[in-house]
């Protein structure tokens, strides 16, 4: 619940964000739902015995690591880390191309898809 707290005070008004976890018991207390309730955020559960619900988040953070383990290598704290991280996201959202995403940013291919 430490990390829903400090998520308590950043989370900007009318957002409801999607938090997904895997199925661990800790993630299926009472206090832990109402919390996540409370904060309007949306819960999300892997099926049980189904690894391929976190495919994504697993490609992601795969990507993360080829594409910037040189410079995550080389952070002397989680302030440095933390820079890093959201200088990658931009980048990997407004400028990283994909043959999935029809060799657009995931930001251009959404506006893309919904002006269509």
């Amino acid at each position: 619940t430490d990390t829903l707290k400090q998520l308590e005070d950043k989370l900007p008004e009318g957002v409801n964000p999607i938090i997904h976890s895997d199925q661990g018991w800790h993630y299926q207390l009472d206090y832990y739902r109402e919390k996540i309730d409370s904060l309007g955020l949306i819960q999300s559960m892997s099926r049980k015995g189904n690894c391929l619900d976190n495919a994504p988040m697993e490609s992601f953070f795969h990507l993360l690591k080829i594409e910037s383990l040189s410079e995550i290598k080389s952070c002397k704290n989680i302030a440095e880390f933390t820079w890093l991280f959201r200088k990658y996201i931009n980048w990997y959202n407004n400028d990283r191309i994909s043959n999935k995403t029809k060799n657009m940013s995931p930001v251009d291919f959404r506006t893309h898809v919904l002006a269509t």
